[in-house]
C-alpha cells in the first residue's frame, strides 16, 4: 500500500490504519465519536493526501474541461473552486470533483479510488485538444482542517485566509512553505483544505498542531469520523450515493449540471449531456432521500427500503449520528415515495426498521 507524507505522524499518534483505495490511511486514533464531536465543537485535522490532484494546462485546457465536466467553468474567476461531476456517455457518474482555477492552469481534486480511471478517461477524451495532464498526487500532500474554531487558529499566522469566501482559495508562502489554501471541506463545518509539497508535510502539521495538549483546539481525526460528518451534512460519497450507473440528477446534484453548456458562444457539449437531457425530460427513475430511524440500530448500505411490503429502494449510507443521537441514512427510492414525512421500512433481517423521510442535510452548521 502507498503511504502519505503524514504516515509517521499518524503512527506517533496511535492511529489505526485501513487500506483505502490502495493507501494505508488512518481510520481513527481513538474514539470515532469523540473525533466526530471535536470537529463539530472545535476542530479536527484530516489527512486527505490519498485524494488525486491533477493539473490541467495548455492552450485548450478550458475547452477540454468544458468537454469532460458537467458544470460550466469558463465563467470561473481566478482563485475560485467549483464542485462538478464527470460523467460517462450514459450520464452515469465517473466521479465528483473540485476544480481550482489558477491564473495559468486548473487543478482537479478527485476521489482516490477513481484517480487511475480518470487519468485514462482524460487521455481518451483529449482528441485534438492541446492540453497537458499532470498527476501531482504523490508529489504533493493535502490536509483538511475543519471545525468552528479552526479560523481562529489559522488567523494567528494568516490574516488573509479567514477572509476567504466559501469556495475561494489563495496561495500562501510561509517561510519556505508554499501552500494552496481553499475554504472548502467535506464535513458540514467551516474550515480549509490545504495542498502543499509532499516534502513540506512535516513542517505543516507542526504548525497546524503546535498545541499538543489534550484540550487543543485542533486534533487529528480519522476517515471514520470524516464519513459520519459528511453523512450528517448530506454530502454524497462515491461508491455509495454515486457510481457509474447513477446519474447526478437522481442524486439531487442538478445544480452542478449545466445542460445548456453547448449553447454558449464558446461552449462545449460535455460527455453525457445528451443522456442527461433525456433523463431531465422524462424525470429521474429514482431519488436520493434522507431517512431518520427509530431505535438505535444502524442501517447499512445495500439494505432494501420498503413501503407497504413492496421494495421501492436501497440504502446507500447509514450511521448512528453522534450529533443528533439517532440513526440516519441516505437511500434511493422511487419518486412517488420520496416526499418528506413519508413513512418507510428498512429490511433488517428478522425485524424491519421503521424510518421517516426527512429533509437533507440532516445537520446544518449554525
Amino acid at each position: 500500500m502507498k503511504r502519505t507524507p503524514f504516515h509517521g505522524f499518524h503512527q506517533e499518534h496511535g492511529a489505526k490504519f485501513v487500506d483505502f483505495a490502495g493507501w494505508e490511511m488512518p481510520i481513527m486514533y481513538g474514539s470515532v465519536r469523540d473525533e466526530h464531536q471535536r470537529v463539530r465543537e472545535s476542530g479536527g485535522l484530516f489527512d486527505v493526501s490519498h485524494m488525486g490532484r491533477i493539473k490541467i494546462s495548455g492552450r485548450h485546457a478550458r475547452r477540454f474541461l468544458e468537454r469532460i465536466l458537467t458544470r460550466r467553468i469558463t465563467d470561473m474567476k481566478e482563485f475560485r473552486c467549483r464542485y462538478s461531476l464527470i460523467c460517462n456517455e450514459q450520464g452515469g457518474v465517473l466521479d465528483d470533483i473540485l476544480v481550482y482555477r489558477f491564473a495559468d492552469h486548473w487543478l482537479l481534486v478527485v476521489n482516490a479510488s477513481n484517480r487511475e480511471k480518470l487519468l485514462k478517461h482524460f487521455e481518451a477524451s483529449k482528441g485534438d485538444f492541446t492540453v497537458k495532464i499532470e498527476d501531482q498526487t504523490e508529489s504533493t500532500a493535502m490536509v483538511a482542517v475543519q471545525g468552528p474554531k479552526v479560523m481562529d487558529v489559522i488567523g494567528n499566522f494568516s490574516k488573509e485566509v479567514p477572509t476567504l469566501k466559501k469556495y475561494g482559495f489563495c496561495v500562501k508562502n510561509l517561510m519556505i512553505l508554499k501552500m494552496t489554501i481553499s475554504r472548502t471541506g467535506y464535513t458540514g463545518e467551516d474550515g480549509v483544505e490545504v495542498i502543499l509539497p509532499a516534502k513540506m508535510a512535516g513542517m505543516a502539521v507542526k504548525l497546524l498542531l503546535k498545541d499538543r495538549s489534550e484540550d487543543a483546539v485542533i486534533q487529528p481525526a480519522g476517515l471514520a469520523a470524516r464519513d459520519s460528518l459528511r453523512l450528517e451534512a448530506g454530502m454524497p460519497l462515491y461508491g455509495h450515493e454515486l457510481d457509474e450507473q447513477t446519474d447526478p440528477l437522481s442524486a439531487g446534484l442538478a445544480f452542478a449540471v449545466n445542460l445548456d453548456k453547448d449553447q454558449d458562444e464558446q461552449g462545449e457539449p460535455f460527455i453525457g449531456q445528451d443522456a442527461l437531457k433525456q433523463i431531465a425530460a422524462a424525470g429521474p427513475s429514482k431519488k436520493l432521500v434522507g431517512l431518520k430511524l427509530d431505535g438505535k440500530r444502524t442501517p447499512r448500505q445495500g439494505m432494501a427500503v420498503k413501503q407497504d411490503g413492496k421494495e421501492i429502494g436501497t440504502i446507500t449510507s447509514g450511521c448512528l449520528s453522534p450529533t443528533l443521537g439517532y440513526p440516519i441514512a441516505m437511500a434511493y427510492v422511487t419518486p412517488d415515495a420520496s416526499e418528506v414525512g413519508t413513512t418507510l421500512q428498512i429490511a433488517g433481517g428478522a425485524n424491519d426498521l421503521d424510518a421517516e423521510i426527512v429533509p437533507l442535510p440532516f445537520y446544518k452548521r449554525g
